[in-house]
């Protein structure tokens, strides 16, 4: 298909503005001391780790789904602070890109959104009945109803906002997660004609969740969609009509023609990752990873053969080596389950992980090349330079890469490239 820092250890600077650690005694072949800096005050500091987010590539990645979709329009999904890219900047450019819709999860998502100027037709689709309902009819914020008490929760937000709900039923066709049963469809169609008839709500979405449509032929993709068509006709005969029908996450975007409708739902799509990673890679399926995650070397030392690295000594060095301390850990979001595994650029070489993944640092062990404190490492992005990507922290951490870059924590300050979309200031 095409598609730990020794005695000696001072803190000295490493380009404008760095502040990090250095070992500033002998430095043995292969371990630089860094530049030292004139005395006075830093004018402007360099962050010791980064997440650069390429906006361009988030809107050419839309672009391209855009086009996938066909006639269905295209909703970009920013939950998760949009997937840890950051939720406004990344809505504002996947509207550039050609999304006419934006989706997230929870409601307090949407109105973050909303207050920060962000148009569009937006839906949140994971409510409870402790959420702000009010203040999301009154915004124009979509709500999923999975349930009648959801219908009666939109129905009072409604009469205290005096504006009518917007609403999407949600339909469970085999994915066994939210949504009404088909025992309980009807019930819930029922209900949200009933209020729509007494101009409470209108109903403007039908939906559901492929369970599998990363393993593209797979029998219960049949069977959902022809679950879906039937929870469509039955809100069709209850007098209910839609705006939109919509099944699709970014899988059946690309990949599922007949499950497009007239809505599409992509999520890892946008950020340029493959959500079929055992049939094609981001290049592949016209996509661009718009995360770049570094760091700079905080330590560099030399050790001898049969030094103990990280906690439980899980890694030993075989020789003598230098070894290089990464200021970030699985406080910031790199998997624990990594250690020993997770692979990183330095110097255009790559390495893996030596030993244990700490809450605040990991340990690299560099041989004989040259490093400096300072020195940039690249976790992962898009491969311009022969970097892994987000899909070989997974592999290595046995996860989805898309529980790697959205678990990129709040520590790690985030740059965006690429300019801005209109209006993002």
């Amino acid at each position: 298909m095409s598609f730990g820092i020794p005695r000696e250890a001072e803190s000295v600077g490493a380009g404008p503005g760095a502040a990090v650690t250095a070992v500033v005694d002998r430095h043995p072949p292969g371990v630089s001391a860094g530049p030292v800096p004139a005395a006075g005050p830093v004018a402007s500091a360099t962050p010791h780790a980064q997440a650069r987010i390429d906006l361009a590539a988030i809107r050419a990645n839309v672009s391209r789904l855009c086009d996938a979709a066909g006639s269905a329009e295209v909703m970009a999904v920013v939950k998760a602070d949009a997937y840890g890219h950051g939720a406004v900047p990344v809505a504002r450019a996947a509207l550039a890109g050609g999304a006419t819709w934006l989706g997230v999860a929870g409601m307090r998502e949407a109105l973050a959104l909303r207050a920060a100027g962000v148009p569009g037709r937006l839906l949140a689709w994971l409510l409870t009945p402790g959420d702000d309902w009010n203040a999301a009819v009154a915004a124009g914020v979509e709500l999923s109803a999975g349930a009648p008490w959801a219908v009666r929760a939109a129905v009072r937000a409604a009469q205290a906002v005096d504006r009518p709900a917007l609403l999407h039923l949600e339909a469970e066709t085999g994915l066994g997660r939210g949504g009404a049963a088909a025992g309980a469809w009807q019930t819930l169609v029922d209900g949200a004609a009933a209020a729509e008839a007494a101009g409470y709500l209108r109903v403007v979405g039908v939906w559901s969740h492929l369970a599998r449509a990363d393993e593209p032929g797979h029998p219960s993709c049949a069977r959902q969609l022809e679950n879906f068509r039937g929870a469509a006709g039955i809100a069709r005969r209850a007098g209910l009509a839609p705006d939109v029908l919509h099944l699709s996450n970014s899988a059946a975007t690309l990949t599922l023609p007949e499950a497009r409708f007239d809505l599409v739902r992509p999520g890892l799509a946008v950020y340029g990752l493959s959500p079929v990673p055992d049939l094609a890679g981001s290049a592949e399926l016209g996509l661009r990873p718009a995360m770049t995650l570094t760091a700079r070397l905080a330590s560099v030392k030399r050790v001898p053969a049969g030094q103990g690295v990280s906690y439980g000594h899980r890694y030993r060095t075989a020789r003598e080596t230098t070894l290089g301390l990464v200021p970030l850990g699985y406080a910031d979001g790199v998997p624990r389950h990594a250690s020993q595994a997770g692979p990183v650029l330095v110097a255009g070489r790559q390495h893996t992980v030596a030993g244990t993944v700490c809450m605040d640092q990991f340990v690299l062990d560099l041989g004989d090349a040259p490093a400096a404190p300072g020195d940039e490492v690249v976790l992962f992005g898009p491969g311009d330079r022969g970097e892994p990507g987000a899909a070989d922290w997974a592999r290595a951490a046995h996860t989805i890469s898309h529980e790697i870059v959205t678990r990129i924590g709040a520590r790690v300050p985030r740059t965006y490239t690429g300019g801005s979309a209109p209006g993002d200031h």
